[in-house]
């Protein structure tokens, strides 16, 4: 069963592999910026909680070690244990001290067995979950830094036309000074003899009176 933080992954995977692309490009995808912002939200909500669980499977070694060591020292005493009423009971006593000692030694071998065993094991797992959350980790840097050099290639390319549209306004009006400082100039004539207009005008009504 997959964790919550490999279908995000998952998810927005699916979410750029369904992206349009750009006009013009075969690299380049449009993407919405909110619902991209939600899966990594959550992403990096759900990140903490999936290191912890695998920080619990690393802690389990040492359980899985102190089982293995009860399980040993529980093996040795049964056969302490036996190995005492074997020379209590036996008539002869060297065979049973010969005897007692093979089982002591196979015991002891068992037990180490037991531990060398529960120590590959929990190494094993420590490495696997190592290994899990730094393939996971490095997934999401590899999504993480796609999106910001489209974003930063995006925004260079609206400064660009920004700037053109800012080159071409001034350019105009460049071109046009000449004429706006002339028509700014006879504006002003006008409003500086208004009493020449009215004559004028008055000529004109007593002409059409006549």
């Amino acid at each position: 069963m997959s964790s919550r933080i490999e279908q995000i992954i998952e998810e927005i995977e699916e979410y750029v592999e369904s992206c349009r692309y750009q006009p013009l490009s075969t690299t380049k995808i449009v993407v919405n910026k909110e619902e991209l912002e939600e899966l990594l939200r959550e992403l990096r909500l759900k990140t903490p909680d999936e290191i912890k669980r695998y920080q619990k499977i690393i802690s389990n070694k040492d359980a899985i070690l102190a089982d293995a060591q009860s399980k040993s020292e529980n093996m040795l005493s049964e056969t302490q244990a036996k190995v005492q009423e074997m020379v209590g009971q036996s008539e002869v006593m060297q065979k049973a001290y010969d005897q007692a000692n093979e089982t002591i030694n196979d015991a002891n071998t068992q037990a180490q067995q037991i531990i060398d065993s529960a120590t590959q094991d929990a190494n094993n797992i420590r490495l696997s979950a190592i290994s899990y959350t730094d393939e996971m980790l490095a997934n999401l840097s590899s999504i993480m830094n796609s999106t910001l050099t489209d974003t930063g290639e995006k925004y260079n390319a609206f400064i660009g036309s920004l700037q053109s549209c800012y080159d071409v306004v001034n350019k105009n009006r460049s071109e046009l000074a000449p004429q706006a400082s002339q028509a700014s100039a006879q504006t002003g004539t006008e409003e500086e003899n208004p009493d020449e207009y009215e004559s004028d005008s008055d000529v004109n009504s007593e002409n059409k009176e006549e």
